[in-house]
């Protein structure tokens, strides 16, 4: 079932990966059979290599519960962002200014922590979040586009990196160009189709980007391209074409006035304003993925439409007679529907050749294996072909790749990984990214893997912390989004962009026998803090050597994150994607992370440990603590699932509620006790528990078929547990239940924050208005207290000391003084991005925000009472 289009995010299926490959030391992977080992206690059996991957479903998954939360319990019409921007300009800021915690490197091979569910001796080294788009000139000037943190500049070829579109409303990145002038394209809105892909505000083009920065005067036409994803902008002649989420458009080049001008849309009647367009498919019909033009001229051109999961309207068109028509490409290249999914083109410098990555549809539903129909050239340069078939999934597994085991060969995300990039002085010289990066420099004949998914499989890995991966090199990060070619005096480097940022190495670089690379260099210094964090946590630290907080927050793809007193840079002590987390304030080495689906493991000295354990099982530094509802997957639990403490007493939140009374001292799974049953096909989406008290909210169906929500509440003694009476068109909108919190000093005075926008943007029964809806009868009864809070989804609510209210939306942070109706935006220097969990210190003067693009930042509640 596809979900359909929010104004702020289009979420079309898909979750960068985290699945480990067979080799692995020990990624978290709760379902597996190393950790149901872990969890009955058979630690000896535990070895490196006995893990399974994510299926395809989980990787779904991620994807749908995002959108969920955000278009549930109908597709949101545009504008909806942003109106919700225009607000957010209306409302005064306190003063007070915030800091960014996680503003300096992240190892994610950090030797500190090689515990069994670390990542750690991978290879990846530093990095920060995903960064999809990349643009680079020959006098070392590196631009990076991030997924949900905007653009980054940098004049030494990569790293001392400076935000340069701060000033704009949407931090999204869909592609960046650099074109013939020296200007700098920002097309907003991602369109890799993955768990968090947020849709845009239109392009934009800096004329001076080598020092400027984007202001949104910079904007090329008008409104057209607001509220689409944009996955491609292609330059013929002065045309530039975009292929957008609403099909192909395009505009002048020389004239940056006026209108974009709709090319195509294979469904017209399915876009805004036409007779389809509240279909729960409306989004899905007209999606276009890229354009080739022909570089003899530039009249002929070809589009690549389609839907990476298939629709009837997926295959290639050109211009006939004035109007555009499905045409078959000549050659090895699939034009039918079936086989025409995410596709990416690109030519060699001179115009001689160029490429194509076809995924399939068919393969993506059929073949566990790999969705990669195949990798294409056209050696006479047109577009049109005849297309020979360069390399398959076998070929590429064959060539040095980490990714040679049934179920996770390359290509598996191919509908999420794709770049093609051709060295410009050499046309047979090519890059490919898919999981890995692939090169060939004989056109495809022969391939290698510079830069594998990672080390685990090869015999010259070592977990050996002076090793640091053995006899292996470093290499990149998985899931590949962009590359460019850049130079700086004289000497041209390849980057590439993937999901843990940006790498570097030379064009004609060094590789070992295996054809992997030696001479990868990470430009992920921490001066570009673009972390994708779902939660945190904060805890005194007294374990290491100089006092402080430890600060702890789950990661997309980049795993949990730690960083204690006195670092200098960031470890990673938990592998895989990161979930919520939740940290003893009093005792920061205490932690609890989660994987996925409730796949729970805790520390009692922050994961700690120099990989001893693959010899001794006894030092294991973390266990297996994962509810039972884990095991059935996404049946039992999200993809991100709620956890939630209360001095010793934790809640989480599956298809049942689960309570465990031992705190920190929990041994396993068998520890939490099933308190209540949310009923058939619910799932919580959100829990909170204090003084006793528990509240979770749930939905099931989630999806805009037949979306439900409510909310159960319940004693941590098991006893009082009911369902609160929601209508539909009840106070409390018929929406995403995204989170709680509960009044210290009264278990039955709650805040709920809804996600999601009101009725106004939203075609859905009882959709509503509000988003902070406050009860002081421990649900009974709510009163909708949003005021002049922006429309916007919400994802967090936190009490204030002095009995103030904080809000984390997808726009910002906002904050309502005790005793006043009104909102204000908190503070004056947060970047615009997605805030998903709020916490506060150990002393509770501090506040702490995951954002989803902008790392971990905090600010000092003093302020509130200095600045006002």
């Amino acid at each position: 079932m596809v979900a359909g289009l929010s104004a702020t995010v289009l979420i079309l299926g898909g979750l960068p990966a985290g699945a480990a490959p067979p080799g692995a030391p020990r990624p978290a992977h709760a379902t597996d059979r190393a950790a149901t080992a872990h969890r009955t206690g058979t630690v000896a059996s535990l070895a490196p290599g006995d893990d399974d991957e994510e299926g395809s479903s989980d990787i779904m998954e991620q994807a749908d519960q995002w959108n969920e939360a955000r278009s549930a319990p109908g597709v949101v019409a545009p504008g909806a962002y942003s109106a919700a921007w225009a607000q957010l300009q209306a409302l005064p800021r306190t003063g007070g200014r915030w800091n960014d915690e996680t503003a300096l490197p992240y190892n994610s091979d950090d030797p500190r922590y090689r515990d069994i569910n670390s990542n750690s001796s991978g290879g990846a080294g530093r990095v920060t979040g995903r960064v999809v788009g990349m643009a680079a000139d020959d006098r070392g000037y590196v631009y990076a586009g991030s997924a949900n943190g905007g653009v980054w500049r940098s004049s030494t070829g990569g790293g001392r990196w400076q935000p340069i579109s701060d000033k704009l409303p949407a931090p999204a990145t869909g592609d960046l160009r650099l074109d013939g002038r020296g200007r700098l394209w920002f097309a907003t809105g991602e369109a890799n189709t993955s768990a968090t892909s947020f849709v845009g505000t239109g392009v934009y083009v800096l004329a001076d980007p080598r020092h400027g920065e984007f202001r949104s005067s910079d904007r090329v036409g008008g409104t057209e391209l607001e509220n689409t994803t944009i996955r491609a902008l292609r330059f013929g002649g002065d045309t530039v074409w975009a292929a957008t989420s609403r099909g192909v458009w395009t505009h002048s080049v020389s004239n940056l006035s006026g209108p974009w001008h709709l090319e195509f849309a294979p469904n017209p009647s399915f876009l805004p304003g036409g007779a389809d367009a509240a279909d729960d498919d409306a989004a899905y019909k007209n999606i276009a993925n890229d354009v080739a033009i022909d570089p003899r001229d530039p009249s002929k051109v070809v589009l690549a439409i389609g839907w990476r999961s298939g629709d009837d309207y997926n295959g290639f068109y050109t211009k006939v007679g004035g109007a555009w028509q499905r045409t078959t490409l000549a050659g090895a290249i699939a034009s039918d529907p079936d086989n025409v999914g995410a596709v990416t083109f690109t030519r060699s410098a001179d115009g001689s050749k160029y490429y194509a990555i076809e995924q399939s549809p068919e393969m993506l539903n059929t073949n566990p294996d790999s969705n990669l129909y195949g990798v294409f050239v056209s050696a006479n340069g047109s577009p049109f072909g005849p297309w020979t078939r360069i390399a398959d999934y076998h070929k590429l597994a064959a060539s040095g790749s980490a990714l040679t085991d049934a179920g996770y060969m390359p290509g598996v995300q191919a509908w999420y990984n794709q770049f093609l990039q051709v060295d410009p002085k050499d046309p047979r010289h090519l890059y490919l990214g898919l999981e890995e990066v692939f090169e060939t420099k004989d056109a495809g004949a022969t391939w290698t893997t510079p830069g594998p998914y990672w080390n685990f499989p090869f015999p010259c890995w070592s977990i050996d912390p002076s090793k640091q991966t053995g006899d292996c090199h470093q290499t990149v990060h998985a899931d590949q989004h962009a590359a460019a070619v850049g130079s700086n005096g004289g000497q041209p480097y390849l980057l590439v962009g993937d999901d843990g940022g940006i790498y570097r190495r030379p064009v004609n670089g060094r590789a070992d026998t295996t054809g992997h690379a030696t001479d990868w260099a990470s430009l992920n210094d921490g001066t570009i803090d673009v972390l994708q964090y779902y939660s945190v946590g904060v805890g005194a630290d007294r374990q290491g050597h100089t006092p402080g907080v430890a600060i702890s927050g789950g990661l997309q793809d980049n795993g949990e994150s730690i960083l204690r007193p006195g670092d200098r840079v960031m470890g990673s002590n938990f592998g895989g994607d990161g979930g919520d987390t939740i940290v003893d304030p009093a005792n920061g080495c205490n932690i609890a992370a989660e994987y996925v689906y409730l796949a729970l493991s805790v520390t009692n000295n922050c994961a700690v440990n120099d990989g001893s354990w693959t010899t001794d099982p006894s030092k294991v530094s973390s266990r297996n603590i994962a509810p039972p509802d884990n095991a059935l997957g996404s049946a039992g639990a999200r993809f991100i699932a709620p956890i939630a403490a209360g001095g010793n007493d934790w809640v989480a939140g599956g298809t049942h509620v689960w309570i465990q009374h031992k705190g920190f001292a929990i041994q396993s799974g068998a520890d939490w006790i099933n308190v209540f049953d949310l009923g058939a096909g619910h799932v919580a989406t959100g829990v909170a528990i204090s003084g006793g008290q528990v509240y979770v909210g749930w939905c099931g169906p989630c999806n805009n078929q037949g979306f439900t929500r409510g909310i159960a509440v319940g004693r941590a003694d098991g006893t009082g547990w009911h369902q609160l009476a929601l209508p539909v068109d009840g106070v409390i909108p018929n929406r995403y239940v995204s989170g709680f919190d509960v009044d210290p000093a009264n278990p039955d005075h709650v805040f709920v924050a809804m996600n999601g926008y009101s009725r106004k943007w939203t075609e859905g029964p009882g959709a509503g208005v509000g988003h902070i809806f406050e009860s002081r009868d421990a649900g009974a009864h709510w009163t909708d207290i949003s005021a002049d809070l922006p429309d916007i989804p919400a994802n967090a609510v936190k009490v204030s000391w002095g009995g103030g209210l904080i809000v984390g939306t997808d726009l910002g942070v906002f904050y309502r003084p005790p005793g006043r109706t009104g909102w204000k935006v908190l503070g004056r220097n947060l970047p615009t991005t997605t805030t998903m969990e709020l916490r506060v210190g150990p002393t509770g003067l501090r506040l702490y925000a995951a954002t989803h693009g902008r790392g971990v930042q905090s600010y000092d509640l003093w302020q509130l009472l200095l600045f006002g």
